[in-house]
């Protein structure tokens, strides 16, 4: 049942160009009882929520089903991550950009993405521990807390970059990811330098490129 209210949900919107008015209508036009919905969300807010952690469930799912995924490093992870993970979205492009586009206020927005925003969080504070369990030195460990909200903020840039991206096969946001995610880890490396000046050159390439 999830799933189908999923299905129909994303469906109705881009057929309709706007949302349901009610969990009442939404529930007629789909044909169930309002009770079944309310087993699996708590409001149509919710479900929209719950469709960008699906989202990435799916590509948890599909990174740990890869051949030796359990043995790769941090860095190999998220690039995994990240690959799969817009591979997911571009499956369903156009109920992603129709959901983030047509919310004017920037909090609507973050409140969409704020069950997705936790989960992701949560996967990226097991790569930082992993990452710290390398380090030879408590010293050099990293804090949890702030390199897990900076791996958000990295993921939003790209998430951004990539619905603005009019490159034939995002190419484009796969070089993002490439530069953005090896930044990072030479951040963690404390040797960032050329990957940093790397990075900021093709950020300010494509700020003119894609304005």
């Amino acid at each position: 049942m999830q799933q189908k209210i999923f299905e129909y949900y994303t469906t109705s919107v881009l057929e309709h160009e706007k949302e349901p008015t009610s969990v009442y209508r939404f529930c007629k036009d789909l044909k169930i009882e309002e009770a079944d919905f309310y087993k699996h969300f708590a409001s149509l807010e919710h479900l929209r929520g719950q469709i960008f952690c699906q989202f990435f469930d799916n590509a948890i799912s599909l990174i740990q089903k890869e051949k030796g995924y359990a043995s790769k490093t941090p860095q190999e992870k998220l690039l995994s991550f990240y690959y799969t993970f817009f591979e997911v979205l571009l499956l369903n492009r156009s109920y992603v950009l129709f959901a983030l586009r047509t919310e004017k206020n920037p909090l609507d927005k973050m409140a969409t993405l704020k069950s997705f925003r936790s989960a992701f969080k949560k996967f990226a504070t097991v790569l930082i521990q992993d990452g710290n369990a390398l380090k030879q030195s408590k010293i050099s460990e990293h804090p949890e807390a702030i390199f897990s909200e900076g791996a958000w903020i990295q993921l939003a840039f790209l998430l951004k970059f990539w619905m603005e991206d009019t490159s034939t096969g995002f190419e484009k946001t796969d070089m993002a990811i490439e530069k953005s995610v090896r930044t990072v880890f030479d951040l963690f490396d404390s040797t960032p330098f050329d990957s940093v000046i790397d990075f900021g050159k093709f950020l300010w390439k494509e700020k003119f490129n894609m304005a």
